[in-house]
Parts: C-alpha cells; structure tokens; sequence
C-alpha cells in the first residue's frame, strides 16, 4: 500500500502533500543539503501528531517537524514524512499585559512583535530571519540574535512548554500535575534524566565546561545547561527541547517572557584602522549599554559600499578597515544620550578613523542597518552560478575576536575562498562568515571538507570557542559535536537521545550522527537553470509573502522545482520530469499571482513573479501571441464587449435571480477549466459621457490629466447606487477647484497589465508604446502629470520603460505619471479642508503600494481622514492578480483568509484599498464592502 493510503487513515487527503511535485519541493531547506521526503503533511491537532508519532513506529519511517525551513544546517530536511507546520499552528495569546505571550509553532516572529508592539514589548530573540522565521524553528534552535546575546535568548525567556514525546505522551510544565504524571508514565527516561543531572553535578570539570559555555552563544549539540540550571526532570527535559532541532520531541506550545521595545534609539557607523583597533571598541561599548554591536570586515564593506545611500566614507577606507554598527536603546531620548556620552567619554582612547556621528532619525537609521543586513545577500547576488552561499557561525572569547578574524581570513586564503566575508555580534564573541562554495565536483567538495575541518580545529582547538552560536548544529557539525564537547558530555547527549527516542525515528541524522562525514553527504546539487533561479539561495525569506504559499507552492519552492526539472532532464529520468512538468503547470503557473511581492523579502531581490511571466511568455504559441495582439490593436471596442457582457449578466441576475450568473459560470467551469467564474461585485460601470462633459477642458488650462483606468470604465461602479469611482475622482477634485481633463481618447487606451501578467509580450509591448506616445500628447509633452484611479495600472505604466521604443524612452523619462494615492496626498489634501472624520477604518494596502513604497504615504492619507486607522497584520497580496481571481478563485480564497480572519474580529466604519479588483477579493472575503481611499476622501471634505 502507498504511503499516501496509509497517511489517509490519520489525516484528510487534502492536508497529505505526495505527490511528487510536494516531495521534490519540499526536499530542500535554507541550508545546503537535500533529502526528498516520501510525503509532507499537515496535522491541526495534538492528537493527530501523536497518530503520526504511531505511525512512524508501525511502519519504522521518520518523521521530522518543520515551520518555515530558514535553518541553515540541515535540520529541517527528511527522507521520511516532513510534518510540515506552518500553515495550522499560528496562535498567539498575549498575557500579562504584555509580560507573557502564548505561542505555538507555526507563527511567524516578526508577528508575534506585532502582537507585542501595542504593549511596548517584543520577544527575547531577534534573528535576522524574524519575518520569516517560525517560533517552532525559534525555540527549536535556540535562536538569538544581534541584540539579545545569551541573556534574551529562547532558552532563558522560556517560561512554559507543552510537548509531545516521541512515545505519544504529553506533557506542560504549566501544570503542577504533569510533573507526578511524568515520572509515573515515562520512569525509565524520568531516571536518565536524573542520573545525568548527578553525573554532572558529582563532576566538576564536566559542570564547570558546561557553565563556562553557556556564558557565550552556543547552540551545538544539546542544552546541557539545562542539567544545572533546573532540578526537576521535567523542567530539565523541557528545556533541553530549545535547541534540540526537532529531535527529542514535538513542542506544542510555549508561553514566553517578553523583554522590553525600547522606543527611543541612537545609532552610529564607528571606523577603525583595523580589525583590532575595532575589537578593542567592543568591551567599551557594551559597558557603555549598548544593545548592539556588529562587527564588519572590509570586505564585507567593500560588498554594500556601491548600495544606494550608503556612506560615502565607506568607500574611501584603507584595506585593513573595520567598522562597528552601534545602537544604545532606552525608554526615553534622556537615557540613550546618557549612555552615548558615557561612550564618548572613553571615544578618545580608541583609535577611531572618524568622529562618532549618531543619529535618531529613524530613516538614516534603516539604511545603517541595511547595509548590515545587506551583505550576506551582497555575497549571494554576485556568486557565480552553480555555486551555494555558505553562511556559517562561530564564537570565540570577546578578547580573542580580533585574532581568530585573522586566523579565520588566512584560511580562506588557504582554501581559495576570494570572496569571503566577515561580520557579526561583536559584543557576543559572536561572528558569521560568508563564503561561495560549488559542490558539482568531487575536488570542490574535498575542499569544502578539508576548509571546515581546519575551522573546526581553529574554533575548538586553538579558541576552545562554539562551532555553532546561533545556526544550531544540523547535519553540518553534527560530526564534530565531540570535538567541541569532549567524549563524556557527548555520551551524555548520545544517551539522552537513545532514551527519548530508542528507534532514531524523530529527526535522524540531527545533532546525533555517527558518520564523520555526515556534513558532506545529501549535499544539494545547485545546476545553470537560469537567472532568476540560479540566484536564489533557497532561505525561504520570501515564502510568507506569496500569496499561494497554502494551496500550491511558494517562491522558493517554485524554483526548487525548476532546479530539480534540469536534474530529471540530465539524468534521463524521462516520466519523472514528463510528470513534474505537468504537475508544475497548475502549482508552478497557473497560481502564481506574479505580485513580485517576493521580491521585497528577497535578499537578492529575485522576483519570481518575472520568472513565471517568462515561462507563460515562452509558453505561448504564434496564435495565442497574435491573437493577443489583435485584441490589443481593438481594445475599444473589446472593452465595450466587456461592458456589454457585464451589463448582460447584471440583467440576468436581476431578472432570474442575484445568484444566477455565479451558477452559470460555476457550471461552465466544471466543463472549461479555464472559465472565468462571475462574481457578484462585477457591475458595470456607467458611461463615460458625463464625466467627460465635465473634464472637457483645454489641456493648457488644466492642471492635471486624469486616465480613468479600463477597469474603472467597464466595472467602476459602486454600491448601493453610490458614485462611480470616475465620478467620484471628479468630485474630490472640484471640490478643491483643481482643474483636470480626461482625454478624448481614453477609450481606446490601456495600461497593458493584462497582457504582462499572462506573459503576452508583443501585445503588452503595442499597448505600452500606444499609451505612452498618448500621455505625450495628453500631457502636453509631459508639463502635466498624468493620475491614474487604479494603483496596480500606475505600477505598470510607471515600469514599462523596458518594452518602449528608444523614442519613447525619450518620452517616458520627461512624463510624471502618478498614482491616485500620490493626487489624494500631494494635490488634494493640502488644498482641503476635512469637515468630517470616520470613526474606525481598515485599510488593505495592495502589492503596488508596497512595490512603489508608498504605503506610508496610503495610510498617512487614511489617518488625517479617520480617528483609527488598522492596517492588518496579515494585510499582504489578496491573489487577485487583475483577473486571476475570477480563473483559480481557490487562489484569491486561500490568500485572502489570513488578513479576512483578523479583519473580521471587529466591525469598522470603512474598508479602503486603492484598486478595484483587489477591493472586490477583500470584499469577497470579509463580507463588508472595500472601496477605493478616494470615497473616504470624498466624504470627508
């Protein structure tokens, strides 16, 4: 019997995921090993993980938990079941007044903050992956990051888990209860627990290497610590859960301690001649009372100092440079400046290339810590392709930073690594190293072999530091876990994980691993694709931004496919790349929303919604591209089409009933998959005669000219007989006296989304070309700026330049064309006065908003207009995609419920947004109307 039959007597056949576009898909984390797993599946209960635990005992496959797959080292891959948790497991209760917050596994940090902003108060640990990272994978490596340091970490900001054991049994350290239940169920493991506490204890060198350890970062192998610190057998066990990869047991819940937010901050780039002049920095500044201290080589200098904004400084530094990123936080502006002068005091001393400059404005700010954040992806987006990006982690003793950075720079010149860079948490001891390493070929992997060996040595050997400090161990040093441990600690975890797990079945191969060369094995092959692909790195930082992540595949997912259909297509394994192809049609494409909303989470800015209108481009044969054209070259009088069928089907259900165009088309959907299914809040808008009386006016007397969209034209109704969004733009500006004109020639006129999203390239070339040399003429040779009513239309208009001919190039740099959201802020506000102000509104902030960053600029507008203003946690892309809704309506569902589920929770006076189609998605899915900002505007002054 399959594995997909077997699963489906524990869980639906919807949340099992076996098909071999899941598995392929699934087979690759952030780190740089693969393993295909046999199925992936998705559990919502405690109860039906325990089956799954059973399941895994009956049938001898392993079972390992992932949440968002950001791990570094190989610890969230099988070739077993994946239990992949990211979709179902997103509670989140703060307590206390904010002192606690309840959690389970699959919600993602930076929304746990967000849940904790209102009460000044974040969660200890701060990785660099917090918006992407999941709490499971938090607390399953003990994460920290550049300002908790030890102190903030998962590990001591744990007050409470709830777990599952690898034999079915559950437990909480929340209830008094559990702890008699423990020892009464599990005895044999209660008794371990407690003869390892006393091995340890009765042994002082073994008690003193663990407590000094645990003074730094340290996440290789298991917390041992946790045998020191607590003293019943189920608080040890519960601890020695953070940080143990997923490998001793399944946590549940967890309650947390929050730490404070501070809001007042100060922020400096300090340079120094050299790494040591640096180093010595260090100890002054953390006793000064910084919460931030990173630490940058001049390479990785050298990899930002061509980044938009960055210091001028940077690139004029001599080439043994080093810098330090400092911030000092506190409560009020008062207490940060008393920290920086307590700083400066000692400033004289340090041999500073540069007087400290440090700044509150939260802009400059940003770009500070862009440019730190900015190097690893530095490193990635220039990588040769074929190569991986290895981002590894070490501490050291404070003092001794400064000599193992050399030490570290001479191995990478030892091993060829040319590019390799340095940065990190400089008061922690704490740094990461970048390097590019290709694993195509036998000599490459050597030499990655022979490389991490010799850091091993240098590391342990000659710093006695952490092999690991943040990244956990993984399969990538879980064969030097002894090294750095000594043989009897690492027999003290090799029992533990004997007796939690006597079958190796939870996560084999983590942590545990009796090959010594387990770091070089199930390496993932990296081939040529193409650009977009073969720029990823696969750190999945993009996934909680695509709009398909729950029903079909993400950004990452999508081209890891893409990497395992060369690889298919190389080996000859003709009917699985036959198979994956097809099924990459549906997952890959046809869901694909192509908002590029990936691309702003994307360290190296891939946007795979480009690639994915590529692929459709190259999909399409002469017919469908001609045939695409023709509608291009006679977009009047198909607009008037459009128009004619929505009033047909508006007609009909009024006659035979308002619900009968969505059966019809439902019904013809079933037939024709490719059917557009109708919604009702399709209605036609009215004509356009009115409005054009009104904007009748000479362009030289206008002062602005106004682009009703083709959306608003044919479906640019309201409802409950509300105006038009025409007429509505119209009233907002008369009621200001400013002047506008609405071209005569509107009707023929289209922005061309709706041939670039499908990947139509000639016709969206035509379209561009056609409008562009109208605006020209429009906007009297660009003097006027040219407002369009539909964001997503003013993105594309305003990045078509790539497709125009080199005379209309020439054109599009002189025109200014700008989004409604732009008229509302910059022309009509300032000129208004609000008479009104709606009590409550929420507002859904689409993709174009973002891309454009102007969605300070949206909610600004919305503020002045209402006294609350909510902008969802889960505001992101509602899947529309123009039309796409209406042809894969499972995908706009799918997307939209996160932000729907919250919005719903209370009632507003308003629902705003700033495009039609999303408006209708929203409204969809909330079931209270959405319309555009302007109505909000319009009734307000």
């Amino acid at each position: 019997m399959e594995i997909q039959q077997l699963l489906e007597n524990i869980l639906p056949k919807a949340r099992i995921r076996a098909r071999l576009i899941d598995v392929v898909s699934y087979a690759s984390d952030a780190g740089f090993y693969y393993l295909r797993p046999k199925a992936v599946v998705q559990p919502v209960s405690e109860d039906e993980v325990k089956q799954l635990f059973a399941f895994s005992h009956q049938h001898k496959i392993p079972l390992t938990f992932r949440t968002a797959g950001t791990s570094l080292s190989g610890q969230s891959i099988t070739d077993g079941i994946l239990v992949d948790l990211s979709q179902y497991w997103n509670k989140v209760q703060v307590e206390q007044d904010g002192e606690q917050v309840r959690v389970q596994p699959g919600v993602i940090g930076a929304i746990v903050n967000a849940h904790l902003r209102p009460f000044k108060r974040k969660i200890g640990p701060d990785p660099a992956s917090i918006n992407s990272a999941m709490v499971g994978g938090i607390l399953s490596n003990n994460a920290s990051g550049m300002c908790c340091g030890v102190s903030k970490n998962s590990y001591h900001t744990t007050k409470y888990i709830r777990f599952i054991l690898p034999n079915g049994n559950s437990y909480t350290t929340e209830l008094e209860a559990d702890y008699s239940r423990f020892e009464a169920e599990c005895p044999e493991l209660f008794h371990t627990l407690e003869e390892l506490k006393q091995q340890i204890q009765h042994n002082p060198e073994l008690h003193g290497i663990i407590r000094h350890k645990y003074k730094t970062k340290n996440t290789v192998g298991y917390s041992v610590n946790s045998f020191i610190d607590f003293e019943h057998p189920l608080d040890i066990l519960a601890h020695l859960l953070i940080g143990a990869e997923g490998t001793l047991g399944f946590i549940a819940e967890a309650v947390l301690n929050t730490v404070p937010d501070y809001p007042a901050k100060s922020t400096a780039l300090l340079y120094f001649p050299d790494i040591y002049a640096a180093c010595q920095a260090i100890v002054p500044l953390t006793e000064s009372g910084a919460e931030a201290v990173e630490l940058m080589d001049r390479a990785s200098l050298k990899s930002i100092e061509h980044m938009a904004g960055v210091p001028a400084v940077i690139k004029t530094l001599p080439e043994k440079a080093a810098a330090l990123l400092v911030e000092f936080q506190a409560n009020t502006p008062a207490q940060v400046q008393e920290k920086i002068l307590q700083f400066m005091a000692l400033a004289p001393e340090l041999a500073l290339l540069e007087h400290p400059v440090f700044t509150t404005n939260p802009t400059e700010q940003a770009l500070l810590w862009k440019v730190r954040k900015g190097m690893f992806p530095a490193v990635g987006a220039v990588r040769a392709s074929g190569t991986t990006v290895l981002l590894e982690d070490i501490a050291v003793p404070v003092a001794k930073l400064g000599d193992a950075i050399l030490d570290l720079q001479e191995l990478f010149r030892k091993h060829s690594y040319a590019n390799a860079i340095i940065f990190g948490h400089a008061k922690d001891g704490n740094i990461h190293f970048v390097v590019t390493q290709a694993f195509d070929s036998p000599s490459e992997v050597e030499r990655y072999d022979r490389f991490i060996k010799e850091v091993v040595e240098l590391v342990v050997g000659k710093y006695t530091g952490a092999l690991k400090a943040e990244h956990g161990t993984g399969r990538n040093m879980a064969p030097f876990v002894e090294t750095e441990w000594g043989p009897e600690i690492y027999q003290i975890m090799r029992r533990l994980k004997e007796v939690v797990d006597p079958e190796n079945l939870l996560n084999p191969g983590v942590i545990i691993n009796h090959d010594k060369n387990a770091h070089i094995q199930n390496l993932k092959e990296l081939p040529k694709v193409e650009e977009e692909v073969d720029k990823c790195m696969e750190c999945g930082f993009c996934e909680h931004k695509c709009p398909s992540r729950n029903i079909t595949l993400t950004p990452r997912r999508r081209i890891v496919v893409r990497r395992e259909l060369l690889n298919l297509k190389r080996k000859g394994q003709k009917q699985e790349h036959t198979q994956l192809l097809d099924q990459y049609q549906y997952d890959g494409l046809d869901t694909c929303a192509v908002d590029g909303l990936c691309a702003t989470a994307c360290p190296v800015d891939i946007n795979t919604g480009d690639l994915v209108k590529r692929l459709r481009r190259e999909s399409h044969n002469d017919f469908a591209n001609n045939l695409a054209l023709l509608v291009a070259k006679n977009f009047k009088p198909v607009a008037s089409t459009v128009k004619f069928g929505l009033k047909a089907g508006a007609g009909m259900n009024k006659f035979f009933g308002v619900n009968t165009m969505a059966k019809l088309t439902k019904s013809a959907k079933g037939i024709i998959p490719e059917f557009p299914l109708w919604t009702n809040q399709l209605a036609p808008a009215p004509d356009l005669g009115t409005a054009m009386a009104k904007a009748n006016l000479p362009t030289d007397e206008a002062e602005v000219v106004y682009f009703p969209t083709c959306i608003s034209r044919t479906m640019g109704s309201a409802e409950g007989g509300k105006k038009s969004i025409i007429e509505t733009f119209i009233s907002v500006s008369e009621k200001v006296g400013i002047k506008f004109t609405i071209p005569k020639d509107v009707q023929s006129s289209c922005c061309g989304q709706i041939y670039s999203s499908k990947g139509y390239s000639k016709a969206f070339a035509y379209t561009a070309n056609e409008t562009i040399s109208k605006v020209w003429e429009w906007t009297d040779r660009g003097r006027l700026p040219l407002v369009l009513d539909i964001t997503s239309c003013t993105y594309t208009l305003q990045n078509c330049r790539p497709v125009l001919t080199p005379e209309n190039r020439q054109k599009f740099d002189v025109l200014k064309i700008i989004d409604s959201i732009d008229y509302v802020a910059d022309f009509i506000l300032p000129k208004a006065t609000v008479l009104q102000k709606k009590k409550s509104v929420v507002v859904h902030p689409v993709c174009t908003v973002q891309k454009m960053g102007i969605e300070t600029k949206f909610i600004s507008i919305a503020k002045q207009l209402a006294q609350e203003v909510t902008v969802p946690m889960h505001a992101g892309c509602c899947g529309m995609a123009g039309d796409r809704g209406f042809l894969v309506p499972e995908l706009t569902a799918s997307a939209t419920a996160p932000e729907a589920n919250e919005v719903k929770q209370r009632a507003y006076d308003g629902y705003y947004s700033s495009a039609k189609t999303c408006e209708m998605a929203m409204t969809e899915a909330v079931g209270r109307n959405y319309e555009s900002i302007v109505y909000l505007l319009d009734e307000c002054i």
